[in-house]
């Protein structure tokens, strides 16, 4: 089993920037890739950044260039550095893993992130 607890969003003003960390524990060598993925209200769950065990990442198209997804493989924590945001950036941003079998198929509760414009 892995947990994860997602944290650090906030309000923030267009144009300003907030970090998500999300801490795993547990069996978390069997993890091969995190993920970011965000839900707005009415909207569907999209992938927002992903990061491989190798350190390999890819972005959405609309986070490409202002978000930048990192590890730290000690403290066995992704982070999402999120600059730049827009009010569509607002919404739940949630951590999820995938290993050889695919990516989890639950959520936490995820972390909110509200941008006023």
């Amino acid at each position: 089993q892995v947990q994860l607890v997602e944290s650090g969003g906030g309000l923030v003003q267009a144009g300003g920037s907030l970090r998500l960390s999300c801490a795993a524990s547990g069996s978390i060598s069997a993890i091969n890739t995190m993920g970011w993925y965000r839900q707005a209200p009415g909207k569907q769950r999209e992938l927002v950044a992903q990061i491989t065990s190798g350190g390999t990442t890819s972005y959405a198209d609309s986070v490409r260039g202002r978000f930048t997804i990192s590890r730290d493989n000690a403290k066995s924590t992704v982070y999402l550095q999120m600059n730049s945001l827009k009010s569509e950036d607002t919404a739940v941003y949630l951590c999820n893993f995938r290993t050889a079998y695919g990516w989890r198929n639950y959520w936490n509760q995820g972390t909110q992130v509200t941008v006023s414009s």
